[in-house]
């Protein structure tokens, strides 16, 4: 980053201080420099670009005039940076001059690996020549099929110094459902591990990764961490014997696919989402600098999985010289204290988790501040649903009653965050702080007018660079334009509107509340309602482990909204818990929040990346036939049957 004034200060307030003295305006809050950056769009950008110093990573620096910045602003066609030549691995390695860890590799069976700055370069050197050396380069696909290991983040890196397309999964996908993502990119090399360990059980994946291999009929290079060399496949260990390989520097067109991520494919085949280098880049070094407050001397830990964007987000942390820590295993095994653990044993700085992880430790009596040194703790992130503002409470008692909790939401989609935390904004329980700088985010109703203080449509009314370039094998961009834009409103628009399908309530204090998906709507008498709304409430109960509420239409207008729960161990369902659950909905949400009946479930089913299946379930239980799951985008779709059963057991 630039020379700034008060060295001492946070990344956010240096920026500010230097948006102030290039613009000459007072911008003396948060809501001033984001009305700024959304309404002059080329003029935040290029201020991001120079703060930066991304000219140090271009072929050349960047031109002067918004339309080097921003040479097209109407959605889904918005060309940004046209003509920069870069690279987003050249940001990473300009931090490599320096000592101490750039990685570090936990398992669950207690093993710890450090990766050293200095070492990063002459590792991801030797991973790239053995990919070059195989024929791969410039606009090729290259999979990964890993647990969250430092070994992902390597290859990734070598990946894109190429030029090449990165595309991963979690190996807990079966290799027929990994296959339905990655077969579609036609990969030609392909990174797989021989197995890890999970909750207690080692889990051997040699034999998947080589079914998985066969499966991609265009992959000639397939390397295999912690195996020995075979016919098959090529160890990692021998691949970075040489780590005296020169790097590569591949400088490619600011949208040239950086990797391609995959939509969640519960209701047909998953869809390839493609983000380019330029664009992630510059949204990422905001995210993690401006929001997270990230810089050389953070720790930076999200539990994730190579499967879900949050990976993406985590490793975007070597962008501002953060450390960044990796787990593969269970975040409940042998205990819910695990993830506290790993917190206070590698002194993290920003921890990011789940509002089930929160709930796991909260029903398991955790006070994670009395039982662990958490010093060096200075954000908890939370992201994958809604964080409810009992579970903040718990935080505040239980972890640090200051600490600050930065409730994100964004998605897959745009590979960031729309909402979250930031720099000097009150955190008020249940709610999202902020709207990101750059993210033009409304609550729109019906007739496309912004809604505050009442629940809307959410909507992004100007482009962002990390907005996807195109989905794969997408030509004319039809189905992009299907995702998003084409969302019929009650009046015509003069330009298209990024529609995310999330229910959102913008409050007269700039801050946001998230009411579940619009598509998923409860729509009882008339009377819209959010799923997360009710799950907060739910969901706090001690004995209920987690909720899953669906409204579904019958015949002659008839409507049902069951709820179905998971219990704690030990607990029952008995009349007192029903009449307890009602009188919290009615009491803090309303009567037609109150479901029609609730139903202990053998589970509650999700994506493979923890979201509630909502839709395709609701529609189900409604008994249509033309529900297309896809149970290898499901963490139990044995689950599917049983909810098929109840839907076809209700009587209208």
């Amino acid at each position: 980053m630039s020379e700034h004034p008060a060295a001492s200060a946070t990344p956010y307030e240096q920026f500010v201080a230097q948006l102030r003295e290039r613009t000459g305006r007072t911008l003396s809050s948060y809501d001033d420099v984001w009305q700024y950056s959304v309404t002059e769009l080329p003029g935040f950008w290029r201020a991001v670009w120079d703060f930066f110093d991304l000219d140090d990573v271009a072929a050349e620096p960047l031109a002067d005039g918004d339309a080097a910045v921003l040479a097209d602003a109407v959605m889904p066609d918005a060309a940004w940076f046209p003509g920069v030549r870069l690279n987003y691995v050249d940001a990473v390695l300009r931090n490599c001059d320096r000592d101490g860890a750039a990685i570090v590799g936990l398992d669950e069976a207690g093993n710890r690996t450090e990766i050293a700055w200095r070492e990063l370069p002459g590792l991801v050197a030797a991973v790239a020549a053995a990919l070059a050396d195989a024929g791969i380069g410039e606009g090729d696909v290259v999979a990964a099929y890993l647990p969250d290991i430092p070994e992902a983040a390597i290859a990734f890196l070598a990946t894109a110094s190429l030029g090449a397309i990165w595309s991963g999964c979690g190996q807990d996908y079966a290799p027929e459902g990994a296959a339905g993502r990655l077969e579609q990119l036609r990969p030609k090399a392909l990174f797989t591990c021989a197995g890890y360990r999970f909750n207690g059980k080692d889990v051997d994946k040699r034999a998947e990764s080589a079914e998985l291999a066969g499966l991609l009929e265009d992959v000639v290079l397939h390397i295999q961490v912690g195996a020995e060399d075979s016919a098959a496949e090529t160890a990692w260990s021998a691949v970075v014997t040489d780590t005296s390989r020169t790097m590569p520097s591949v400088k490619v067109a600011a949208d040239h696919p950086l990797w391609v991520l995959f939509s969640s494919g519960t209701t047909g085949r998953p869809k390839g989402i493609v983000h380019g280098h330029g664009g992630v880049l510059v949204e990422h070094l905001k995210e993690t600098a401006l929001h997270c407050g990230l810089d050389s001397k953070s720790v930076f830990f999200w539990h994730t999985a190579l499967s879900w964007m949050m990976w993406n987000y985590q490793v975007a942390g070597l962008l501002v010289g953060a450390r960044i820590v990796t787990y593969s295993g269970s975040p409940l095994y042998p205990d819910a204290d695990r993830l506290w653990q790993i917190v206070a044993d590698e002194h993290v700085t920003f921890f990011g988790t789940s509002p089930g992880q929160l709930n796991a430790s909260r029903k398991a009596g955790l006070v994670p501040g009395r039982d662990h040194d958490l010093s060096a703790l200075a954000t908890l992130g939370s992201t994958g649903s809604t964080l409810p503002a009992d579970l903040f409470e718990w935080v505040y008692q239980n972890v640090d009653a200051g600490l600050p909790i930065s409730s994100v939401s964004g998605g897959t989609d745009i590979v960031s965050a729309f909402a979250g935390g930031s720099d000097g904004v009150p955190v008020v329980a249940g709610e999202l702080s902020v709207r990101h700088l750059g993210v033009a985010l409304e609550s729109w109703s019906p007739d496309a007018q912004p809604l505050i203080g009442e629940v809307g449509e959410l909507v992004v009314t100007a482009p962002m660079p990390s907005m996807p370039i195109s989905f794969w094998n997408d030509d004319d961009q039809a189905r992009y334009r299907a995702a998003y834009f084409d969302h019929e409103w009650d009046r015509p628009l003069p330009h298209p509107v990024w529609r995310h399908g999330d229910w959102v309530t913008v409050t007269d204090r700039g801050s946001l509340l998230f009411h579940g998906r619009s598509d998923a709507t409860l729509n009882r008498h008339g009377i819209r309602m959010g799923s997360a709304d009710i799950y907060e409430v739910v969901e706090g109960v001690e004995q209920i482990a987690e909720a899953f509420v669906l409204g579904v239409d019958g015949p002659d207008g008839a409507y049902w909204m069951p709820m179905f729960v998971t219990l704690v161990p030990g607990a029952e369902l008995t009349d007192e818990l029903v009449k307890q659950v009602a009188a919290d909905v009615k009491t803090r949400l309303s009567p037609r929040h109150v479901p029609d009946e609730i139903i202990v479930a053998p589970g509650i089913p999700h994506t493979r990346t923890g979201k509630k299946l909502e839709v395709p379930v609701t529609a189900i239980l409604a008994g249509r036939d033309d529900v297309n799951v896809d149970p290898k985008s499901i963490d139990d779709p044995d689950l599917i049957d049983w909810y098929r059963e109840r839907g076809a057991a209700h009587r209208w």
